[in-house]
């Protein structure tokens, strides 16, 4: 088959959480063309090589700024360009099929990559967007407003599971009807794997997300990093910078790690400091790690997944603006960690077989 597989590039979280779906594809001897852009773009060619055809195409608008509120008053006064995003996606697409003929569409996240010609896919966690305050009826028409974006796409496969999921009401609990057969709950899809390594990193601070909220939270943590003790691993998330690494006593700087690195940290390491960004949790929940979590200023998303975890009692989670790494490293070191989930071995199975009808033997 020739599949053509959409990347949203906010942050990396959704080209990691891809790259176990794309590698599966291509095993099963598919030919893969990848669409994506800027830094999770690079990711992906750097991990995946000549094995697959790349596009770059822009994707939406990223209003990030200081605080909350600015991210909501851009993305509010942005939403004309959002849409106008969509709908160049979809001219896009038209073209590319008409030059590739593609067999079918996987697009994680973006919502123009569809055709209703051909067997087309979203792979989306979000089916409910959590909006500050939670207002039921706001939050209510967003979500029938997504269900309508996402209608060209013959199913929906999230990568959670259906019961005691990792995204609570993100999918699950739904006020909208979107059809019992189009929800496909996948489990989860982490690109980690558990390895036969010792554990001999007492913190391992990986550092991600879109900008500028990247680099302010790069900033706390290098103020505050050298206050610990034991052996820490940070990892910039900077692609440019791969090639630099700064070692000062036991803490060891890294301008940016490939997967296989990220893996081999994620591993090794007794507490991981990082983004709740919900790719981040399913290779948590995984590997069953303890984690402190500093969720994404204005990222709704990423503050209600830190609470919704925090008050469960599995991993402790800090505003940015508050962080204070050595008594939150103390406190997460008391939570016991993600709940147990079905490894990701499983989900790939069942993604094989809805989309390419056909599991792997």
């Amino acid at each position: 088959m020739r599949v053509l597989f959409a990347v949203h590039d906010w942050g990396l979280g959704h080209a990691t959480r891809d790259l176990v779906l794309i590698r599966a594809l291509l095993d099963a001897g598919h030919r893969v063309h990848v669409l994506s852009h800027g830094r999770a773009l690079s990711l992906l060619q750097d991990e995946l090589g000549e094995n697959c055809r790349y596009t770059s195409l822009k994707d939406i608008p990223k209003p990030l700024g200081r605080k909350a509120i600015t991210f909501y008053i851009k993305m509010s006064l942005s939403m004309p360009a959002v849409f106008w995003t969509f709908r160049r996606e979809h001219q896009h697409i038209h073209e590319l099929h008409r030059q590739h003929r593609f067999n079918c569409i996987v697009s994680d996240s973006r919502f123009g990559v569809a055709l209703r010609e051909i067997p087309s896919y979203h792979l989306f966690h979000s089916l409910r967007q959590i909006i500050p305050g939670r207002p039921r009826r706001l939050e209510q028409f967003v979500e029938s407003s997504q269900k309508r974006l996402l209608s060209p796409a013959h199913k929906l496969l999230i990568p959670d599971q259906r019961e005691n999921g990792l995204a609570g009401d993100l999918c699950h609990n739904l006020a909208c009807d979107w059809g019992e057969n189009r929800l496909v709950y996948l489990g989860i899809l982490a690109s980690v794997s558990r390895m036969p390594v010792t554990q001999d990193i007492d913190h391992f601070i990986s550092i991600s997300g879109a900008e500028p909220q990247r680099t302010y939270l790069e900033q706390i943590l290098l103020e505050q990093v050298r206050q610990l003790e034991g052996r820490t691993v940070i990892a910039l998330g900077r692609p440019e910078q791969r090639n630099t690494v700064v070692t000062e006593g036991r803490l060891t700087i890294h301008g940016y790690m490939n997967r296989k690195q990220q893996e081999e940290m994620l591993n090794r390491a007794r507490l991981v400091v990082t983004r709740p960004g919900y790719t981040t949790l399913m290779e948590l929940a995984e590997l069953g790690r303890r984690a402190l979590l500093i969720p994404t200023i204005g990222q709704s998303e990423q503050e209600y997944l830190a609470e919704y975890h925090r008050t469960r009692g599995h991993l402790h989670a800090v505003r940015q603006n508050e962080l204070d790494l050595v008594r939150d490293i103390a406190i997460a070191k008391t939570y016991p960690g993600l709940p147990q989930v079905t490894p990701t071995k499983q989900s790939v199975i069942r993604f094989l077989d809805v989309v390419t009808g056909r599991a792997p033997s």
